[in-house]
């Protein structure tokens, strides 16, 4: 057994079973948020197990049965960048999105057991696996635009590449989807009830063939939102968020209306980025995506509305954020291009 990218306070757990390289999230009661030191962890693990033939697989879970990972450590980062300490925050960023690329070019199978929660990092360390498995209480969300950030992670690459522009109505919207949704739209490659998340990480440490290993479970029917997949795609195709909004608008749905309430409370700026990044990401190959998103991330550390969502949604819970420009058409596209720019020194990820 290999303790390889334990970190210290056991926030996350890296051992060798047999055949498999298994990693736990270990902060519950934080629904396993990610914070630097198991970024590390992770990555040292995995750099470790990809050069020792004796695992063949890796597994990656989550403690407790509330959350797979509910994204990385949003309040830390918070208070390094209100104190002006932006190179420390994006550390952060930078070896998270290193540890995505890594994933995304493990050339060994990489099998997510997802069980309720996966947002923003969780999504990072799952969705771009080999092989990704929703339990039936997932929850699927990247919610950035609702505290004036953005899709990370690789979403610029994941999400361009759903059918129907589902990947653009869930960066704008922020909205949970469940286990049928999840699967249907591709974002999950199997389904199992968490009940046999056990027995498949031992059929997995075994060694047994891991298609074999995940087994064949009942599929779970379609989620609400593949209902709606027409609309979908007739509403987030369009060119603006206005242009979204107004064909929301037109359409008079419950669906309709309840996605553009949901819309219309979210940071313009970050809506703006938002669908910028979704239409960027469908050329953009990973290394390129992941670029990108350092270059946003680099300039909304030094913007306003981050820390005002994180204040209003995270810390002090009003739900009032005041939001600049406050309007879409106060966004200066001029503004949203400069997110964009090429930065000198700026990492690789390849």
């Amino acid at each position: 057994m290999s303790d390889a990218g334990v970190t210290a306070d056991g926030a996350v757990l890296c051992e060798r079973r047999g055949a498999a390289g298994l990693i736990t999230l270990n902060r519950p009661k934080a629904l396993n948020a990610l914070t630097l030191e198991m970024v590390r962890a992770m990555r040292a693990a995995l750099e470790a197990w990809a050069a020792d033939p004796a695992v063949t697989r890796v597994v990656v879970q989550g403690a407790g049965e509330r959350a797979f990972c509910a994204g990385g450590d949003i309040r830390r980062i918070h208070q390094e960048g209100s104190a002006g300490k932006y190179a420390e925050a994006q550390t952060f960023f930078r070896e998270e999105y290193e540890l995505n690329a890594l994933i995304q070019r493990y050339e060994k199978p990489y099998i997510a057991l997802i069980d309720g929660i996966v947002m923003g990092g969780g999504v990072g360390v799952s969705v771009h696996g080999s092989h990704r498995v929703a339990a039936e209480r997932t929850a699927f969300a990247m919610p950035e635009t609702g505290i004036g950030f953005f899709p990370d992670v690789g979403a610029t690459y994941a999400l361009p590449r759903l059918p129907g522009f589902v990947g653009t109505y869930l960066a704008l919207t922020g909205e949970r989807i469940g286990q049928g949704d999840v699967l249907a739209f591709g974002l999950a490659t199997h389904a199992a009830p968490a009940a046999q998340f056990e027995a498949i990480r031992d059929a997995l440490s075994q060694g047994q063939p891991v298609d074999q290993a995940l087994g064949t479970h009942e599929v779970p029917a379609p989620g609400p939102l593949h209902a709606e997949r027409a609309l979908i795609e007739t509403c987030f195709s369009a060119d603006s968020v206005a242009e979204v909004l107004a064909r929301l608008d037109a359409a008079g749905s419950e669906f309709a209306r309840t996605t553009a309430a949901t819309i219309r409370t979210r940071s313009p700026t970050s809506l703006t980025l938002a669908l910028a990044q979704m239409r960027r990401g469908a050329s953009l190959s990973f290394p390129e995506a992941m670029q990108l998103e350092y270059r946003v991330l680099c300039r909304i550390l030094r913007g306003h509305d981050f820390y005002e969502g994180v204040r209003s949604v995270l810390i002090d819970r009003d739900g009032r954020p005041d939001w600049r420009p406050a309007t879409l058409e106060a966004v200066r596209p001029e503004e949203i291009e400069a997110h964009f720019a090429p930065m000198p020194g700026e990492p690789s990820f390849t």
